[in-house]
């Protein structure tokens, strides 16, 4: 290979396109990644407020949300679970997506006793609807449970 001798007084440019792609590619990425945390978050659901709520003071690993959310029109109140965004009836097919959710935390080496289930339901959901559903999760053998629920100030 022949390297040209540059003139005296030439100054070097470097090309700082390659940087510039790389820190758009960052902030795309961190973009993403911040939206995944308000994923797990319905607009149907309506926490209750509570005074002794208050934000979990450490990240919890993957942990499996359930929410149930008020279907819209319904007189009374009929309510649904929500699981990655499928809208799942309370009831038989409820616990067949808890089996799925259960082996598949078993594949990636975390047994269901060590999974935080991190509930979020409706102000107007009844409290024996939620304990159905910890029922449920017991069932399957999560063990470790959070309810979520508005700060009031």
């Amino acid at each position: 290979m022949r390297v040209k001798a540059r003139k005296i007084g030439e100054a070097a440019e470097a090309d700082l396109t390659p940087m510039i792609d790389m820190t758009f590619q960052l902030i795309a990425f961190f973009m993403v990644l911040v939206n995944f945390t308000q994923a797990e978050q319905d607009a149907r659901v309506d926490l209750p407020a509570s005074k002794l709520a208050k934000p979990p003071e450490q990240v919890q690993e993957q942990p499996l949300t359930i929410q149930l959310a008020k279907i819209k029109g319904s007189n009374p109140a009929e309510f649904i679970a929500l699981i990655g965004g499928d809208e799942i009836p309370v009831g038989k097919e409820l616990e067949g997506i808890l089996v799925r959710e259960r082996r598949a935390f078993g594949r990636m080496g975390r047994p269901a006793a060590g999974v935080i289930v991190i509930i979020r339901a409706h102000k107007d959901v009844d409290t024996g609807k939620v304990q159905e559903v910890i029922e449920m999760c017991q069932k399957e053998g999560f063990e470790r449970f959070r309810l979520r629920a508005k700060e009031e100030n």
